[in-house]
């Protein structure tokens, strides 16, 4: 197969989803529209790039505010479906890497079990936990931060997310005691199929707690390969961006760039655009997520959409003939929504190549994995996933 592509960079904005997906009262989720109720909110999205791009064009059941459609889009837009169950971030970027999981992650609404903690307190050598349900990472570090400075236990939390969240202040646990807590959870949870252990460590005093960018998630491995692994196995660069390299386990990463926050992405992103020839560049950028929607922030998440609005033309001005950028998503989290946590929702896509000076409606694609497929055929290698549908042709 030939090749039609010398670079694709893939950019999640992680979490900005666009409207409720058909089965999500199954989730509790009927009415969430993550894009569409911060632009209600806020009186308007202005985002002039993206709207350039075909945001506003995207099928939707209204209109986004303050978003116009476009009669000459620059880019290809539609949104995806997201075909596994769940709603959580490796549900969604295995997906879009060709992964469908079969079965849905474990979830422990009611926290974790002596099972699973006991096992863990005796491996890590200490007398128990603190919290031990689910909660906002903000939140339970402001209500047990104390106790935990005094007594040393670690704040054990989850959320609807498959995850086992440890929160140490890293003044009284120090990071690689914290890392090394976590890669032993890790093993544990191997068997009971939770996706991610995550490391929270946090600074400050009481009242002024905060949370860093030294997090670090261990996330179960894929156990299939994903398009990431075809394109090392093809000796193409595969750079993650982000949290990207630990969702994926490693699995597929050839290069792994630390980032604090989404403006430290953008700059990293185009920093690679700028400097690698060859292959895939994999960001997420997770402040829409972790800073805003958890926290149900609509003003943040609208400030952080904009920043990343003019962020973008750095990125599209880093493109080059032979290259594609896709925008999308890994699930919703309305910050309109009752509770704290993601929501099922479509993920908008977008997509940019120099090569073509108008783009195409994409439609509603039937999973996340046509981004896995459609990077698959750009590349030119021989297997086709096992699910997706590529939109090559249409963004070529």
């Amino acid at each position: 197969m030939a090749r039609t592509l010398r670079r694709a960079c893939v950019i999640v904005l992680d979490s900005v989803g666009m409207g409720e997906m058909p089965d999500a009262p199954r989730y509790g989720d009927t009415g969430a529209d993550t894009l569409g109720h911060i632009a209600q909110a806020m009186g308007g999205l202005h985002v002039p790039t993206l709207e350039g791009l075909g945001l506003g064009n995207v099928t939707r059941p209204t209109p986004l505010a303050g978003v116009q459609r476009v009669a000459h889009p620059r880019g290809s837009y539609g949104k995806m479906s997201e075909r596994a169950d769940g709603k959580d971030t490796t549900t969604g970027h295995w997906e879009m890497a060709g992964y469908v999981v079969p079965r849905p992650f474990s979830y422990y609404p009611k926290g974790f079990p002596p099972e699973i903690l006991d096992r863990w307190c005796a491996e890590i050598g200490v007398s128990g936990v603190l919290g031990n349900k689910p909660a906002s990472g903000t939140e339970i570090i402001t209500e047990l931060g104390e106790e935990h400075e005094r007594t040393g236990k670690p704040i054990v939390y989850t959320s609807a997310d498959s995850v086992f969240q440890v929160a140490a202040h890293e003044s009284v646990v120090p990071l690689e005691k914290l890392y090394d807590w976590c890669r032993k959870a890790r093993k544990i949870l191997d068997e009971h199929n939770v996706a991610r252990v995550i490391a929270r460590p946090f600074v400050g005093q009481k009242g002024k707690y905060t949370r860093t960018y030294n997090r670090h998630d261990y996330s179960l491995v894929p156990s299939q390969p994903t398009v990431l692994d075809h394109l090392k196995a093809a000796g193409l660069p595969v750079v993650g961006v982000g949290k990207i390299p630990d969702i994926y386990a490693d699995r597929g990463i050839t290069e792994k760039v630390h980032t604090e926050g989404n403006a430290d992405g953008i700059n990293r992103t185009v920093e690679l655009l700028k400097t690698r020839e060859d292959g895939l560049i994999f960001t997420n950028l997770v402040d829409f997520d972790m800073m805003y929607g958890h926290r149900r922030d609509p003003k943040g998440y609208h400030q952080a959409l904009l920043d990343f609005d003019k962020g973008l033309p750095r990125i599209l001005e880093a493109l080059r003939e032979g290259d594609l950028l896709m925008i999308t998503a890994d699930h919703g989290n309305d910050p309109t929504f009752p509770g704290s946590d993601h929501t099922r929702e479509y993920a908008p896509l977008i997509c940019f190549a120099p090569s073509r000076k108008e783009g195409s409606d994409l439609g509603v694609r039937g999973s996340f994995a046509d981004l896995g497929e459609t990077l698959r055929e750009g590349f030119g290698l021989q297997e086709k996933l096992p699910v997706g549908q590529s939109f090559l042709a249409q963004v070529l």
